[in-house]
């Protein structure tokens, strides 16, 4: 599940709430028109049970740490001096229009050379190994305005822009801003040095750009989720199977539309909503939002974690440390990652005191619709561009660059 605001941040009261399809948002809120989609049940009546799910995935979507360690030319890229000279001519151009960073998209920000490169990217992201790194980009050299810029406008060839909070924020940061990670109803972990367990955001794709380094950990693993199931289904059939029934409970943490519930029931794993062919196993995954949900519990509104539930837990994660592949990011460094058959986790970190920056991250999450490329999901809003994310009624897109 994607990260939730704070619960006590302002929810935009004041905002218009007037009910109107996404893509046909207005144009005086969203510029291009078109809304975030936001958080969504799955459409239970299309959900496949457990003997329909593979017993084994084969294919370039399954693959293993030692493919990649010692050989990083399979999966890095080192941005060439004429990538970054073609990037940084059409940042300075889109900057001296006056347009503002959510107004950004491939019409207005041309890379006529560095978009094949992108291209190969987005088609391995949704449907090869699903992970790349890109190295040499001038993080410490522009300002954070361009490097806000660029990367965004890197993004365009990847996917469509979606929210990351209930603030509308489609340039996301990840940083330690002093909350209490042991809060977890109520807290963002990315936004403390805390540890991440493997899961997945709310968006298609998502990408991080490294600005500031810790002076202490805040490294980065990841896994391929259908390594981790033929795993499974070897070691632990029981918890593959506990994995495929809707019986999960996810915390919303307060980001919430009008009439909208607290939190959603759907399982970990599904298979794509496709009448016929090979229909792809996807996960959707977040434990801090599973077991924040005490507060409901507690009360009777949505039942407790069951035994098996906890232990299929427990050995979720340590199959995942045990299969991914680690990596470190450094200044300039941009990683970005299928949400749809990659799970993903950082490390506890520690930053450097002050006056020395803190450990920061820009963050974007990225639709791929069901109808250019994407995966067909079992959810009402697969077609949709701006799929997934969080959405609270009509709060505006927004770009800070720092974190809020």
């Amino acid at each position: 599940m994607a990260p939730g605001i704070l619960v006590d941040e302002p929810q935009s009261s004041a905002l218009p709430r007037v009910k109107v399809a996404n893509h046909d948002a207005p144009a005086s809120i969203f510029p291009d028109g078109i809304r975030t989609s936001g958080q969504h049940a799955p459409l239970y009546d299309v959900l496949q049970p457990y003997s329909a799910f593979p017993k084994e995935i084969t294919g370039p979507t399954v693959w293993r740490r030692e493919d990649y360690v010692n050989n990083p030319e399979r999966w890095v890229h080192p941005f060439s001096e004429e990538e970054i000279a073609e990037l940084s001519a059409t940042a300075d151009a889109f900057i001296a229009s006056g347009t503002p960073l959510t107004g950004i998209s491939q019409s207005n920000f041309p890379l006529p050379k560095l978009s094949l490169v992108l291209s190969k990217v987005r088609d391995d992201l949704l449907n090869g190994k699903g992970f790349v790194l890109f190295k040499k980009f001038p993080a410490d050299v522009w300002s954070p305005h361009k490097n806000a810029v660029a990367y965004m406008g890197l993004g365009t060839y990847l996917g469509y822009f979606i929210s990351q909070n209930g603030r509308g924020h489609v340039l996301g940061h990840v940083k330690d801003v002093g909350d209490d990670p042991t809060q977890i109803h109520t807290v963002r972990i990315y936004r403390t040095t805390a540890r991440q367990f493997f899961h997945a955001d709310d968006g298609d794709v998502v990408g991080l750009l490294c600005v500031h380094r810790a002076a202490e950990g805040g490294e980065s693993d990841i896994v391929s989720v259908h390594n981790v199931w033929n795993t499974l289904q070897r070691e632990h059939p029981d918890v593959a199977e506990l994995l495929t029934k809707p019986v999960w409970y996810f915390d919303r943490k307060g980001e919430v539309s009008e009439d909208q519930q607290e939190w959603i029931r759907q399982p970990v794993v599904y298979l794509e909503n496709k009448p016929e062919g090979e229909r792809r196993l996807y996960c959707k995954w977040d434990p801090y939002y599973v077991r924040s949900l005490t507060r409901f519990s507690d009360k009777g509104l949505v039942p407790p974690l069951s035994e098996e539930q906890l232990r299929a837990m427990q050995i979720l994660e340590e199959t995942c440390q045990r299969l991914s592949l680690h990596m470190i990011l450094e200044v300039g460094d941009i990683q970005f990652l299928s949400n749809a058959h990659l799970l993903h986790a950082r490390t506890e970190y520690k930053d450097y005191p002050p006056p020395a920056p803190r450990r920061h991250l820009l963050r974007l999450w990225l639709a791929t619709p069901e109808g250019e490329g994407g995966w067909a999901l079992p959810m009402p809003d697969s077609h949709e561009k701006k799929r997934g994310g969080v959405q609270v009624n009509n709060t505006p897109p927004k770009a800070p660059l720092d974190a809020e």
